[in-house]
């Protein structure tokens, strides 16, 4: 379960502050999963993140009693000058028993294929290997609730097709909190859909109404692609950090 209460998050950009959304409240139930919809820049990512514990909100609380994954295949936290294995090999000493490194490591070397890159300096990949290793070592690790964004797009048809697969042996254990731009795809995985639009959110328990209003704002303009302004009374001044 995921109760979020009061939840807001602003930004300060150029020296004025822009909320992302403001007062979202939603409850997900254990064994649903939730595709989240919206225009770019409605804050899905900055939801994830949130809900990932890597950034913090504004104000409002998040309860859970399920462990939850970082944001799937956020390469943000990697180490460029490291190498891949480096870079693995400290995540697995954060998240696993010691015991369990080794095949942690060996996991993601076997599912990314970087062959001889896999002991290269992160910073010299291609963004499709960057995607590649964050998703395998994302997916080496077990969660109750797995924050999925766009990661299905990574690298060339057979590795999609193969992170497809690997996603829909996961789901048989697990929940995903889903941010998607194919929304054919969403219905493979969720039940429901949250649908982010001028900082607030719409609940709708049928997917396919959902996708269905959700293209018709993109298509008529109507879907709000900017933040919120300012309200002062509503947002610290002090600069989120």
């Amino acid at each position: 379960m995921i109760r979020v209460r009061g939840l807001t998050k602003s930004y300060v950009y150029q020296g004025s502050r822009s909320v992302i959304f403001k007062n979202l409240d939603f409850t997900i139930a254990t064994g649903e999963s939730v595709a989240i919809l919206g225009a770019n820049g409605a804050g899905k990512s900055t939801l994830l993140r949130l809900l990932g514990g890597i950034d913090l909100p504004d104000s409002g609380t998040i309860e859970t009693d399920a462990s939850i994954s970082w944001p799937v295949g956020i390469v943000g936290g990697f180490q460029g000058s490291l190498t891949g294995r480096e870079n693995v090999t400290f995540v697995s000493r954060i998240y696993a028993a010691k015991k369990d490194i080794p095949s942690k490591i060996r996991y993601v070397e076997e599912f990314a294929e970087l062959g001889v890159y896999f002991d290269r300096p992160f910073k010299t990949y291609s963004s499709g290997m960057r995607s590649r290793i964050a998703f395998g070592l994302s997916m080496a690790f077990d969660f109750d609730v797995y924050l999925i964004d766009e990661v299905t797009a990574a690298g060339d048809q057979r590795f999609r097709e193969k992170s497809k697969r690997l996603l829909l042996d996961r789901k048989q254990r697990a929940d995903f909190l889903m941010v998607d731009h194919n929304l054919w795809g969403l219905k493979l995985h969720c039940d429901r859909a949250f649908i982010l639009d001028a900082g607030k959110i719409e609940e709708f328990t049928n997917l396919d109404e959902a996708v269905a209003i959700h293209t018709e704002r993109l298509l008529s303009g109507t879907v709000s692609t900017h933040p919120l302004s300012p309200d002062p009374s509503q947002v610290p001044s002090e600069p989120v950090t």
